[in-house]
């Protein structure tokens, strides 16, 4: 019964009924229940303080990326395809979490569980990746250059890179001249692009995008055979179809992707860059002594908004359970964790075939067990049993009714 609704929860994702609803419409639905009968005046600040009031906090927790999963499901627009061969089109998720520790390294406990779809995960932390990298390589510029050793000291400019003179400047080479060493960034294909053109070679066109690997652990660059990136094909690689202007083969660089999920743990906690982190602690931010107000980090913020969420099951407190105005999840989280749950139990294989007793494909099983084999003996004799012995009454009914019509003839 829990997979059905997990497959119903599927089938309407695309309308993401448990996504929040947006500030403006939330806040609203604040106001609106808890100042039902007040008499408002015209400088009434209580409207303004219950939005506060009730926007969760999460600026204390860390996001850690938990795995990557195609899964193949109806869609409607494929149905309504004419020329489509399956009404079936390829959804892509990426569960994450909100743990309580800096490191990670205990999320089982007070932590937040979360499903959003690839496309948006992606946009967002690759924003931040890319402002990061190039934070690093600007600090790296005004401190490492020009043999000013002095400088050579190790210092945190943001959650992904802790600048160090030794090698950032090595690095900060490789990034620029990149293109130039036969290279191209994965981040280039975050949306499905068309890489070889067939022309006038009647060949069918061949486009890349985001895919998940090893088990949904990573996500790199596959190769796909629609505009849109619904359907991957796994026996080709996309770099076979790179090339620069003057015809030479390209290869992709995965250094950057790979910050959105290899040992991903970034504080959601947005820290003034012009103060040492240790100058902030989980809830508020000091400057002279004078208390200030606790920003979330805007990738955070982005997808926690625009997540599923199971939280109450793990002991999430800073969630919306008490967040009047978002009944529709609340009504729903069991649903939603049960989804998650399968998508980490190895339902789906990479490709988003379900996978039945081991199989993956389309519910095809796995061979039959000494007893089956006897049932299904069984049942097939008794079935041929039972014809023939229908065979030998119906002929003896018909010789019974040949004789008694003989018999009036006579008489």
């Amino acid at each position: 019964m829990k997979f059905v609704a997990a497959l119903a929860f599927l089938s309407a994702v695309s309308a993401n009924p448990f996504a929040p609803m947006t500030k403006k419409n939330s806040q609203a639905a604040v106001v609106s229940k808890l100042v039902r009968g007040a008499v408002p005046t015209a400088n009434s600040q209580l409207g303004r303080d219950l939005e506060e009031q009730y926007q969760p906090d999460i600026s204390s927790y860390y996001l850690r990326f938990e795995k990557c999963q195609f899964v193949k499901a109806y869609d409607d627009e494929q149905a309504e395809n004419e020329e489509a061969g399956t009404v079936l089109a390829t959804k892509r998720f990426v569960i994450f979490r909100l743990c309580p520790d800096q490191g990670c390294s205990s999320c089982n406990y007070n932590y937040g569980e979360y499903l959003v779809d690839l496309e948006t995960y992606l946009e967002s932390t690759v924003q931040y990746a890319q402002e990061a990298q190039e934070e690093m390589c600007n600090a790296c510029d005004e401190n490492c250059y020009n043999n000013n050793q002095n400088n050579n000291e190790r210092f945190l400019q943001n959650n992904y890179y802790n600048v160090d003179c030794d090698s950032c400047v090595d690095e900060c080479q490789k990034i620029e001249n990149m293109e130039e060493n036969g290279y191209i960034d994965a981040t280039e294909f975050l949306e499905c692009q068309m890489i070889y053109d067939p022309e006038d070679d009647n060949s069918a066109a061949i486009y890349a995008g985001p895919v998940c690997s090893s088990s949904g652990s990573k996500i790199k660059i596959g190769v796909f055979t629609d505009e849109d990136c619904l359907f991957a094909d796994s026996s080709k690689d996309v770099e076979d179809y790179l090339q620069n202007d003057d015809g030479g083969n390209m290869m992709i660089s995965h250094a950057l992707l790979k910050t959105t999920y290899t040992d991903t743990c970034i504080s959601c906690l947005q820290v003034d860059e012009n103060q040492e982190q240790n100058q902030y602690n989980n809830q508020n931010q000091y400057n002279n002594g004078q208390q200030q107000e606790v920003e979330v980090l805007e990738l955070c913020e982005q997808i926690y908004e625009e997540a599923a969420k199971c939280e109450k099951t793990h002991g999430f407190d800073n969630g919306f359970a008490n967040y009047y105005g978002y009944e529709n999840q609340l009504a729903n989280e069991e649903v939603v964790c049960d989804f998650m749950q399968s998508l980490k139990s190895g339902t789906y294989d990479e490709e988003g075939e379900i996978i039945v007793s081991g199989t993956s494909g389309h519910f095809s099983g796995s061979g039959t067990t000494g007893g089956q084999k006897f049932a299904l003996t069984f049942f097939v004799l008794g079935t041929v049993g039972l014809a023939l012995y229908a065979g030998m009454l119906h002929s003896k009914l018909t010789k019974g009714s040949d004789l008694t019509s003989s018999g009036g003839a006579m008489a």
